[in-house]
C-alpha cells in the first residue's frame, strides 16, 4: 500500500501502522505463502448485523516483490469462490487513485460509495449457471 500511498502524497508509516492494528484480526487473518514463502495475508471478516449481510474484505497485501505474477487475482478468486458459497456479498474499498481499484472491477467488483480517500465496492453474489433451474415454459 505504500506506494499507491506516495503517489498521492499521504504515506505516514505510523498511521498506516495505527490503522492494520486497529483492525487486526487474527481469526480472519490468513497468510499467503508462495514457494514455502509468506508473501503477503489476506483478512475477511463478516459485516456486522446493522452494515447488512455480507463479507468485508479487508486487506489483500502482497510483497512488491511478488505483485504482478496473478497471486493476487489468485487469492481474490478463493475469497470470491467462499462468499458466493456462503450466498454473502464481499465488500471491499481501495484508497482512491490506487492500481486495487481497476483490480477489484476486473474481478466483478461495482462501485458502492465513497469516501474522502476511499472508493468502496461490493461484488454481488454470483450463482453459478448450473445452480439456476431450468425454465418449464
Amino acid at each position: 500500500m505504500q506506494p499507491s500511498l506516495e503517489r498521492i502524497g499521504r504515506f505516514d508509516p505510523q498511521r498506516a501502522r495505527e490503522r492494520l492494528r486497529a483492525s487486526y484480526d487474527a481469526a480472519a487473518t490468513r497468510v499467503i505463502v508462495a514457494d514455502g514463502v509468506d508473501i503477503g495475508f489476506v483478512a475477511v471478516k463478516l459485516l456486522p448485523p446493522e452494515s447488512g449481510a455480507g463479507l468485508l474484505l479487508d486487506h489483500l497485501y502482497l510483497h512488491p516483490d511478488w505483485q504482478g505474477r496473478g497471486l493476487g487475482a489468485w487469492a481474490l478468486r478463493q475469497i470470491i469462490a467462499e462468499a458466493d458459497t456462503a450466498g454473502l456479498p464481499l465488500h471491499v474499498g481501495a484508497l482512491r487513485g490506487s492500481d486495487a481499484n481497476r483490480f477489484y472491477q476486473k474481478h466483478g467488483f461495482v462501485y458502492s460509495a465513497e469516501s474522502e480517500w476511499d472508493i468502496y465496492y461490493v461484488r454481488p453474489v454470483s450463482v453459478p449457471d448450473a445452480a439456476v433451474p431450468a425454465s418449464t415454459d
